[in-house]
């Protein structure tokens, strides 16, 4: 089942005509982001938002997210970039951390919900539905580039890497951890459950405050994201002999919790001076 992982040798550039080349991992970014965007729609419709306020907001959490995705990979591999400051600009190599891109989305919304006095809770509830299921597909591209895989294993669906895409320490092994599956699969996951969520509420078979699907979202991926790091061997920095994501994870989820915390408690208010 899983032996397309050994025999085949994945090629990075998608499509190429002359000058002009196309890459697999941006053609997967714009693919996985126009899936996400579908679902935003689809879901907006049930929440009586327009769709051309979707539209236009979709402009600008490409534009931060792109700009944010790549300050944030930039600034966290700075022990790279700071001699090679032309790698900066070649986003079709991969390089997008997807908590820069997490802060650039949460930024463009705020920004929008604030112009537009639409409520900014609602926005995120559902944008987070459109970005989990981008990080479904787009972790893909990073297979194509042959980014981000994890440890040497021997399991049935180990991944072949070419030899001069091996890290120095581990020059020898040719089989890795697919470490791009295991979060895309995980992130379907998540994406099912967010989709449970919403449609719970559509449905009004439960009432949890508005904001609760974003902050779910920010902790199980933050949960999925601290036990990928155990198996990556790409470059991160170190806190404590902590990769730096682990520590951003766990301080998302504890802050996440306490943003869920105070929306409930915020709920249970309004509650209360309603039947006064």
């Amino acid at each position: 089942m899983f032996n397309w992982l050994q025999a085949f040798q994945p090629n990075p550039i998608l499509f190429e005509a002359g000058p002009m080349k196309i890459h697999w991992y941006g053609f997967l970014m714009v693919l996985g982001g126009f899936l996400g965007l579908m679902i935003v729609l689809r879901l907006a419709k049930h929440y009586q938002i327009k769709k051309q306020f979707i539209y236009d907001l979709a402009f600008y959490w490409i534009i931060f997210g792109v700009l944010g995705g790549r300050i944030y990979y930039v600034i966290y591999a700075w022990a790279f970039y700071q001699y090679n400051w032309l790698e900066v600009f070649k986003i079709w190599q991969g390089g997008l951390a997807v908590h820069g891109v997490i802060i650039g989305g949460v930024l463009a919304t705020l920004f929008i919900s604030w112009r537009k006095k639409i409520k900014f809770w609602q926005l995120a509830d559902i944008s987070v539905v459109g970005l989990v299921l981008a990080q479904v597909i787009g972790r893909w591209g990073n297979y194509f580039n042959f980014e981000i895989f994890g440890k040497p294993t021997d399991l049935p669906w180990k991944m072949a890497v070419p030899f001069l895409r091996r890290p120095a320490e581990y020059i020898a092994d040719k089989f890795f951890h697919p470490t791009f599956l295991y979060e895309s699969l995980g992130n379907l996951v998540i994406f099912g459950l967010l989709i449970i969520m919403h449609w719970l509420i559509i449905k009004k078979k439960i009432k949890i405050p508005t904001g609760v699907v974003f902050f779910s979202y920010l902790i199980l991926y933050s949960i999925l994201r601290f036990n990928m790091e155990f198996l990556r061997i790409d470059y991160s920095p170190l806190v404590f002999n902590i990769r730096w994501a682990q520590i951003m994870s766990v301080m998302i989820i504890i802050g996440s919790i306490i943003g869920i915390m105070v929306l409930i408690k915020k709920n249970k208010l309004k509650k209360v001076e309603v039947k006064s």
